[in-house]
């Protein structure tokens, strides 16, 4: 009969160390969704001299019937569009972004009475040589447009600015984490998660309108100051930490 005790005493000590052992594997695996971590933001801002340029241009014409507006403005946007292909913009460079034909009314004694009719014509003029930039506008102004609603600045190759400045966030935020930790008197253990904070900013046009007006009588170049352009980036990082 002893050796059915002893046999037993070894079954009950080899169940207690399963026990322990999946103790111990549990605790294992938990342990990395509560292991400590350090969250920061990291920030990053790249300015660079813009490449490329977005210009509004608008020819409107006014005539009794539809008829007359529509063949007024087609004779006008036609003249504008070939005097900025004479400047030097190519045909796949001018898009029509808007076309409207419309009557107006006069309003009188509680009555209205037509007055007219209003063709509108709008393209948008892409110059990828920002020193052409105010000739563009000038003679498009001075050919019969009649309203330069903005000018619009950017780059080339934004994506490849974009990604620089993200880089450099992402060091920031690195820096900030070490920082951190250096402070809590820990160290970093390993990159658990970096997540972008994506910001869809569009750079806003530039009123030029006035400008265009008074350059309309002569047709000369429209001064155009292109300044910097700011491309921000953000990053959140998580480190954990041992």
């Amino acid at each position: 009969m002893r050796w059915i005790v002893k046999l037993g005493i070894l079954v009950t000590v080899m169940l207690r160390l399963a026990a322990t052992a999946a103790a111990q594997d549990v605790t294992t695996m938990a342990a990395p969704s509560n292991a400590p971590v350090i969250v920061t933001m990291g920030e990053a801002d790249v300015q660079r001299a813009p490449d490329r340029a977005w210009v509004t241009i608008a020819a409107e014409s006014r005539a009794r019937t539809p008829e007359e507006a529509q063949r007024a403005n087609a004779t006008a946007m036609t003249a504008v569009t070939a005097k900025v292909r004479a400047a030097g913009v190519p045909s796949d460079a001018i898009q029509t972004v808007g076309y409207n034909l419309q009557p107006e009314f006069d309003f009188a004694n509680g009555r209205q009475s037509l007055r007219d009719y209003l063709a509108r014509n709008e393209i948008q003029v892409r110059v990828d040589a920002l020193d052409r930039v105010g000739e563009v506008i000038g003679a498009a102004v001075a050919s019969g447009a009649t309203n330069v609603s903005g000018i619009r600045f950017d780059l080339k190759d934004r994506d490849a600015v974009e990604r620089e400045a993200v880089s450099h966030a992402v060091a920031d935020a690195l820096a900030r984490a070490q920082a951190a930790a250096a402070g809590a008197h820990v160290s970093i253990d390993r990159i658990l998660r970096i997540e972008e904070q994506r910001e869809f900013a569009v750079p806003q046009p530039r009123p030029i309108a006035m400008m265009a007006r008074q350059s309309a009588d002569v047709g000369t170049p429209v001064p155009v100051e292109a300044g910097q352009i700011d491309i921000r980036a953000r990053v959140v990082l998580t480190v954990g930490i041992k």
